[in-house]
């Protein structure tokens, strides 16, 4: 009996063993390599506003593809630039800094004495850092010439314009202009490759060919690289003026030249998606459509939407600096989410450093991390604060939650009918004498009725929070020095 016993015991065992063993997932033959990391895609428009896609209100035209990126992800109804105008935008979007706080101002001219400073980490640079491969096509204007270029910010290749392809010796009207005239002495306009002057853009017919042009070279980069993590930046020259567009859509909108454009662009979004798609990238590409500013009003009906902000490109109005923006990345950020907070272009970096396993910058940004918002985390808001600077390093504007102080200045304004053009031909300038006033703009997004009598509280808690960004950044109209800024790069000629 006990050697019967003692062989029950073994069998079982010996079974316990094998049923053990079985349970097992078996073991791989290699260890298991990291998840390659997602690869992005930055689409800047130029001088797009709030109210030109048909998914924020845009009309009459259509702009179906950009409605499925929309649908597809998040999109934003209180995204601002860090300025409302093309250089200082560009600056923030890419370093992750208020534009003043590395010395950036304006929209650099083909004669402008500073760039951004190649010591600024930008995207591409810590993308390129982490083994991305790193491309941009379009509308640079950080700097117009070498070492001022992107291939010395961290990008592979380059092809597309040194600045807006508005500065070239050309009238509004598409004619040559002389050199009599301060336009007419700024020199030929000519696309960049690499770090080689290329091809001139003399009439409206070569800038006609720029949305195309840029689309196509778009998807070479990603056909090329579609085995590599990548990081693509797609500048888009329009529908900042002179508007051009290709045959392929000139007078098929029903809307005008500006609807043309609109569609046009809206097509080449739709390319890129198609391409992704095609691929297989589409799950692991991280894609961000966005705006470096607000519409140029002064252009009339060659100007965009603003969607009823106040004023537009060229003002500390909301009209400014306030734009669409739609983050898409399937399976990651949950489709057809609308996000109301607040959240800044600087906020690009470190979101996208995050989801890319990538370093931050060493030096101190004002971006920060906003992706628990887009991956849904409850209660999230990572930006509660937004100063609006603008001209050289005026502070006119905080926004702290709902709330807008508005300090005394001297604004741009759109208010006067001689300021308004039409059909390409600019108005003139006027301006405005700001008063101090507070706008609730969740009552009041359009910026009308000032409420300081009534909230006096709120008043004092932002101008003290103000005084803080004074005395970091500095700020021209209290003579304040910033204690935190460091300088652009100085060019010479």
């Amino acid at each position: 009996m006990k050697r019967i016993a003692s062989f029950i015991l073994g069998a079982v065992i010996l079974a316990c063993c094998f049923l053990s063993a079985g349970a097992k997932e078996p073991g791989p033959v290699n260890p298991p390599q990291p998840q390659r990391p997602p690869n992005v895609i930055l689409i800047l428009m130029d001088d797009m506003g709030y109210g030109d896609l048909e998914c924020y209100g845009g009309f009459p035209y259509h702009t179906p593809e950009i409605n499925k990126l929309a649908s597809s992800g998040m999109r934003f109804t209180n995204f601002y630039v860090a300025q409302a105008t093309c250089s200082a935008s560009r600056s923030a979007i890419l370093t992750g800094c208020y534009p003043n706080r590395i010395g950036v101002s304006g929209a650099f001219s083909p004669d402008n004495k500073i760039a951004l400073n190649p010591d600024e980490e930008t995207i591409a640079k810590l993308l390129k850092d982490r083994g991305y491969k790193t491309g941009m096509v379009g509308k640079w204007h950080l700097g117009q010439k070498v070492p001022f270029l992107p291939l010395n910010y961290g990008f592979d290749e380059f092809l597309g314009l040194p600045y807006s392809h508005d500065y070239w010796p050309v009238n509004y009207d598409g004619t040559p202009l002389d050199t009599t005239s301060v336009r007419g002495k700024w020199p030929t306009l000519r696309l960049i490759e690499g770090n080689e002057k290329g091809k001139a853009i003399t009439t409206l017919e070569d800038a006609s060919k720029l949305t195309t042009m840029y689309t196509e070279r778009a998807i070479s980069f990603i056909k090329k690289n579609k085995n590599n993590p990548f990081f693509l930046y797609l500048a888009h020259p329009m529908p900042h003026v002179p508007l051009a567009v290709s045959a392929k859509f000139k007078g098929k909108s029903g809307a005008g030249l500006f609807g043309d454009v609109m569609e046009e662009i809206d097509w080449s979004v739709g390319q890129i998606m198609k391409t992704l798609d095609a691929n297989g990238l589409t799950k692991n590409t991280l894609v961000i459509f966005t705006s470096d500013n607000g519409p140029w009003l002064t252009y009339g009906n060659h100007a965009g939407n603003t969607g009823g902000l106040r004023e537009g490109k060229g003002s500390a109005w909301d009209g400014g600096v306030k734009v669409p923006c739609i983050i898409s990345w399937p399976g990651k950020i949950a489709a057809g989410n609308i996000c109301n907070n607040m959240v800044a272009s600087m906020d690009l970096l470190p979101t996208i450093m995050t989801v890319c396993n990538a370093k931050m910058p060493v030096k101190k940004i004002d971006g920060v991390n906003v992706w628990p918002l887009l991956s849904g985390v409850p209660n999230a808001n990572p930006r509660d604060e937004f100063v609006y600077y603008y001209d050289r390093n005026s502070l006119k504007g905080i926004r702290k939650g709902q709330w807008k102080l508005v300090f005394p200045n001297i604004s741009q304004t759109y208010k006067r009918t001689s300021a308004i053009g039409v059909d390409g031909w600019p108005g003139k300038y006027a301006s405005d004498s700001v008063k101090l006033a507070l706008y609730d703009l969740r009552t009041d997004p359009g910026e009308t009725l000032d409420v300081k009598e009534k909230f006096p509280d709120i008043v004092t808690q932002l101008t003290e929070i103000a005084d803080r960004y004074r005395n970091e950044l500095g700020d021209d109209l209290t003579k304040k020095t910033g204690t935190e800024v460091r300088p652009a790069a100085k060019v010479t000629f």
